[in-house]
């Protein structure tokens, strides 16, 4: 008996037309390419032929193994072309970024200037030329404070370490023999926070009092008496950059009376006060604005807005009003540049407030040159958004930056979000929630392209609400601190935990990350400091 095939499948009808076949992929053409180091230019590896439509990441994994030959070691690396001078156009770019891929960027670029018959000449800049080890074991428990300790933050340059705590003090310890150094005493009420100055010649500390205080780390002096003047409680403070004014940095101050105080240091006077939120103002960061910016201060408020200033003479420059509850953290992709100033992993440092400003306005401009300077805010609303509210180039309209709308709307965690951090190279961004879990987000690429913002991954391993996050220098670890007593160190290359800490025997408030050094403090009183 002979077998009975089916009938063919009707044919798809869409309004009585049928469905059209469908285009074949285009082939990529290959390419020669030559990666060249940016700095001096030199090869890195012998040219390469490669199909054009290679992603950006997979060409660093090329040249990782190409220059590097350590598969443990990865180093990320940012890639662009220089594109030839072109007399008839003065203002146009000099350098294209690859941030999809040789095809799309650099074949696709609207100049025309390359075909696939070039050698391309790839420029690699390396964006972490050092690795910090992570921290395995706690090298001292330090006690002292006879309170929770509430704040922690290392120096710039981690010389210095101080703590703040209910018990109105403020300490200071040194990192070299791992001892106390001074006690702060001035405060009336609980110490909030503490921050450095770009150039680590002055301590800042805010407290439950309301007052504003000024310190001397070499000494453990008082600068002065206190700046009074806030209503209720400080809740956050920040230095104006290095790169904008590094003899004499201002300090601004939030607090929960709603307003936001800018001091000058040198005469101890109050420069204005900022006074357009109707709720407490939980956070008060003092960025740049982006390359030719003259300094502008980012608050979030209770009232569910953040609100950007002028940082000379404070006028109103954006409202943003997108959340829906309390906004209780900001981050900018410029933090580390701005908190370290001039200081960078070479250990050098300034002869003068000039070079000091110089090395500061140079470091902060390299990160700005490819990226806008980016904000997130993160509220009890469950969700963070990601702001471009300055261009790069504020002389060109190519550049879709100066919005108001938000990049991005980052959702995913199921409680509060109580702590977001840019990484340390500005490319990806850690939140960490009340639901016991910290997630990652990818803030590089373009942002014409309007594809920042996207999820990463989500580092479980808590079981209490994660209350502070910092990163490693070289991007490459995310520290957390926890309700549940524990300090845990994530890799970023596997997403996997690193190092677990455990030691703290009641919730841990604070954490901070220098070098190799991790320093946390908690409800138990005591300063932990792990090294590896």
């Amino acid at each position: 008996m002979a077998t009975l095939l089916p009938p063919p499948k009707r044919a798809k009808l869409y309004h009585g037309i049928p469905e059209p076949t469908p285009e074949e992929p285009k082939p990529s053409p290959n390419v020669v390419v030559q990666f060249v180091n940016e700095h001096d230019g030199t090869p890195m590896a012998p040219a390469v032929n490669l199909p054009a439509n290679v992603a950006r990441d997979s060409l660093e994994a090329l040249v990782n193994r190409l220059a590097t030959k350590d598969d443990d070691d990865h180093i990320p690396f940012s890639f662009h072309v220089a594109v030839p001078e072109d007399a008839t156009k003065p203002d146009a770019p000099t350098r294209i970024v690859i941030s999809k891929s040789i095809e799309a960027d650099i074949l696709g670029h609207p100049s025309n200037a390359f075909t696939e018959e070039d050698v391309l000449v790839v420029h690699c800049s390396p964006q972490s030329v050092f690795k910090v080890r992570p921290a395995t074991r706690c090298s001292s428990t330090l006690s002292g404070h006879s309170s929770p300790i509430l704040c922690a933050s290392f120096s710039p340059t981690g010389v210095f370490l101080a703590t703040g705590s209910g018990d109105t003090h403020v300490r200071l310890w040194d990192l070299n023999t791992e001892t106390p150094s001074h006690t702060l005493a001035g405060h009336t009420g609980w110490v909030l926070c503490v921050e450095w100055d770009p150039l680590e010649r002055k301590l800042a500390s805010g407290g439950h009092d309301g007052h504003v205080r000024l310190w001397d780390p070499k000494t453990g002096k008082p600068i002065g008496d206190a700046l009074k003047g806030h209503a209720k409680w400080i809740t956050a403070l920040a230095w104006e950059p290095a790169h904008i004014n590094a003899a004499a940095p201002r300090l601004a101050s939030s607090s929960k009376d709603g307003t936001v105080r800018v001091w000058s240091t040198t005469t101890r006077r109050l420069e204005y006060t900022l006074g357009g939120h109707t709720a407490s103002v939980n956070v008060v960061k003092w960025g740049g604005g982006g390359l030719g910016g003259r300094g502008v201060l980012y608050t979030a408020s209770s009232d569910r807005t953040v609100r950007i200033w002028d940082a000379n003479g404070g006028k109103s420059l954006h409202i943003l009003k997108d959340h829906a509850h309390w906004v209780t953290t900001l981050a900018l992709n410029t933090d580390f540049v701005l908190r370290t100033g001039p200081f960078d992993h070479t250990a050098k440092r300034p002869a003068s407030d000039e070079e000091a400003q110089a090395l500061a306005l140079e470091r902060y401009n390299k990160l700005v040159s490819h990226t806008p300077e980016l904000l997130i805010s993160g509220s009890d609303d469950h969700t963070l958004f990601l702001w471009s509210l300055f261009p790069s180039f504020p002389s060109s309209k190519s550049e879709s930056g100066g919005k108001t709308k938000p990049l991005a709307r980052l959702t995913g965690h199921q409680r509060q979000v109580s702590h977001v951090a840019f990484s340390p190279d500005g490319r990806r961004a850690a939140s960490a929630g009340w639901d016991s879990a910290v997630r990652l987000w990818d803030c590089s690429g373009s942002v014409a392209e309007g594809k920042m913002g996207k999820f990463i991954a989500t580092l479980r391993g808590h079981v209490g609400a994660v209350y502070r996050l910092a990163w490693s220098a070289d991007s490459r670890m995310v520290v957390s601190a926890s309700k549940d007593a524990t300090v845990k160190i994530w890799d970023l290359k596997t997403y996997k935990l690193k190092s677990d800490l455990p030691g703290h025997t009641d919730e841990v408030y604070c954490v901070d990350f220098v070098a190799d050094k991790v320093v946390s403090g908690g409800r138990d009183r005591v300063v932990k400091i792990w090294k590896n």
